[in-house]
């Protein structure tokens, strides 16, 4: 890695970062990870959080106005997400600035995920400490409106289980159910199968994947794409 004072030079006027700031000890302070000890970002990151949640909200709120307040949430946590963060920062080259720890550089912390979307929320908290509500809104605003504008229709953003449960509930039909039928594998590369029983299927659904959850939400896939297929026929 190079100089710290030099890489906060640098990324004090990234291009697209479109913001100076004054104090160059808070943006030290952003780009401290906690494994270089105390102080770190984990307060900025926490400041940062809030900023970066009010601010996505208001910009979903007049970019969807008809969409309620349910679907809302969904696709700001789209937004916020720490993958989502982690690609705008790597998009601002971020992981080159980021001060680690020996441990976490040996490791290659600096192109981890949560490691960098942390970093980024702590830049948003200190801008927000630096110049005040507007320029942190705005800093929001640039990094985050082509993703919102991106946003797919809420619908499609719920997971597979919730819509399989939406769908038979509109029908009238009873939940489904899920059940582990299969574990296997060693406790660091265990993979589970499950099966999905619905009343309107003739047989259960099997689906297997590396978590319960992930084996649950393709049961759930392959039975609303069977449920889907009968109805089309």
């Amino acid at each position: 890695m190079s100089n710290p004072s030099t890489d906060i030079q640098r990324f004090s006027t990234l291009k697209g970062l479109g913001y100076e700031f004054r104090r160059g000890d808070l943006l030290r302070l952003a780009l401290t990870h906690r494994s270089c000890g105390n102080p770190n970002n984990e307060r900025l990151e926490f400041l940062g959080d809030g900023v970066l949640n009010m601010v996505v909200a208001e910009l979903l709120f007049h970019a969807r106005p008809d969409v309620p307040e349910g679907d809302l949430s969904r696709l700001r946590a789209r937004i916020v997400r720490e993958r989502t963060l982690a690609e705008v920062a790597r998009s601002l080259q971020l992981g080159d600035h980021v001060l680690l720890g020996p441990g976490e550089l040996k490791s290659g912390g600096f192109l981890r995920d949560s490691i960098l979307a942390d970093a980024l929320e702590a830049v948003i908290g200190a801008v927000f400490l630096d110049g005040g509500f507007d320029a942190a809104r705005e800093l929001v605003e640039r990094l985050m409106t082509a993703r919102i504008q991106a946003l797919p229709d809420a619908e499609a953003l719920k997971d597979p289980k919730t819509r399989l449960q939406e769908l038979l509930q509109a029908r009238a039909f009873k939940l489904p159910e899920y059940q582990v039928i299969d574990e296997s594998g060693a406790d660091h590369d265990r993979t589970f199968t499950v099966v999905c029983r619905v009343e309107i299927l003739d047989e259960p659904i099997q689906a297997t994947s590396t978590s319960r959850r992930k084996a649950e939400q393709a049961a759930a896939q392959r039975a609303i794409e069977t449920i889907s297929h009968r109805e089309s026929e």
